[in-house]
This record gives structure tokens, sequence and C-alpha cells, in this order.
């Protein structure tokens, strides 16, 4: 169990930003194509969820603490998805170049 999630581990921006990008994944793969769409506001659903409720065991901060958590949970989405990949449009394909004579196995012929 002690390599597994911990209370700690979901307390921390790693711990939580890991568990939002699971927890969106398999999400979005029970819930199939069609929650392709959804998958952000989902991923941004459990980060503020995680987020405030890692606020509300935090005992020794003040009532500002719960605008913090918001700014925190935008922090953990932005983590698990990736700042550099919003919006889609910076996104660009890798060309994929083999080296001649390596050309995938499954292209060339089987005779």
């Amino acid at each position: 169990m002690n390599d597994l999630f911990t209370w700690a581990a979901l307390g921390s921006l790693t711990g939580a930003s890991a568990a939002t990008l699971l927890a969106t994944n398999v999400i979005g793969g029970l819930i199939g194509p069609s929650a392709d769409k959804a998958r952000k506001w989902i991923a941004l659903g459990i980060a503020l969820a995680l987020s405030y409720l890692t606020a509300a065991f935090a005992t020794e901060a003040g009532g500002e603490k719960w605008i913090i958590a918001f700014f925190n949970g935008l922090v953990i989405f932005s983590a698990a998805l990736g700042v550099n990949q919003l919006p889609p449009g910076n996104r660009q394909a890798t060309p994929v170049q083999l080296a001649q004579g390596n050309e995938p196995r499954f292209i060339r012929s089987w005779a």
C-alpha cells in the first residue's frame, strides 16, 4: 500500500495532477468516444474537487483558503493536461521519419 496513492500524495501538486489525469482518462474511457469533448470539463471538475477537499482539511488556514483552493485547482488542471497543449492550435504533429531501409514491418511485403 505504500506505493499507491496516499492522502499526503493527493494533497501534493504531483499527486493531485496524476490523480486528475488518471481519473479523467478512466472516466472518459468508460463513457466512450462521446466523452472526448467533455474530458477537459471532467478534468477541471476533478482538479477543483481535489483542491477544495484539500482546503477542507487545512485547519490552520483562514477563510481565504477557499479562494486559494480555486487557483490551486486551476494549477492542478494545468499540470494534468499540460498548459503547453492549450489551445489546440498550439499542438503540432511531429513528423515520423524512418532511416532508409527501416520501413515498418507491417507495411513491408510478406512475400
